[in-house]
C-alpha cells in the first residue's frame, strides 16, 4: 500500500522524472535494435522470459511468473509462442507430469546474445558521447537504480 502523506518536493520531482524518462530510455533504445539488428528484437515480454530462462535453466512457468511478476497464464501463452517459434522447450519433470521446465534453444541464445549485443553497442556508443561528470553520474546512479528495482519489486509482490 502507498503512504498516504504527501512525498516530499524533491521525491516528488524524482519519481516523476524517472517514471518518465526510463520507458523513453527504453523506446529509445529498442527503435535502434529494431532498426540494425539482423533478426527482429522480441517483444518485450518474450525477451524477459528468454533472459529469465538463460539464467535460471529448467525454470517452470511458475517459477518464471513469480520471478518476473506477470500472471502465471500470461507467461503460459508467452511459452507457446516462444515453443511455436522454436525459442524455448518444454521438457515434463521426471516426477509430475503436469510440470515441465523451460529451456532455451541454441536459436534463443543466438538471439538474445545478437539483440544484447546491438544494445550494449548503441549503449556504449551513447556513453563514448558523455562528459567524464555525466558518465561518474550514471556509474554512481546504478546502485541506486538496482535498489529501487527491489524495492519496486517487492511491493508488487
Amino acid at each position: 500500500m502507498l503512504p498516504t502523506s504527501a512525498p516530499e518536493p524533491g521525491i516528488d520531482r524524482v519519481a516523476t522524472a524517472l517514471a518518465s524518462c526510463l520507458p523513453a530510455l527504453a523506446r529509445s533504445l529498442e527503435r535502434q535494435v529494431d532498426r540494425d539488428a539482423a533478426i527482429p528484437k522480441p517483444p518485450e515480454a518474450q525477451l524477459a522470459l528468454l533472459r529469465h530462462v538463460a539464467a535460471h535453466d529448467g525454470i517452470t512457468v511458475r517459477e518464471a511468473a513469480e520471478a518476473l511478476l506477470m500472471k502465471p497464464n500470461n507467461v503460459s501463452a508467452l511459452v507457446r509462442q516462444l515453443t511455436e517459434q522454436d525459442l524455448i522447450e518444454r521438457r515434463q519433470d521426471a516426477t509430475d507430469k503436469r510440470v515441465a521446465h523451460l529451456h532455451l534453444t541454441s536459436t534463443a541464445q543466438r538471439e538474445i546474445a545478437e539483440v544484447d549485443q546491438v544494445m550494449s553497442a548503441h549503449v556504449a556508443r551513447a556513453l563514448r558521447a558523455m562528459t567524464d561528470g555525466e558518465l561518474d553520474a550514471l556509474g554512481s546512479a546504478l546502485g541506486a537504480l538496482q535498489a529501487l528495482d527491489e524495492r519496486l519489486r517487492r511491493s508488487a509482490a
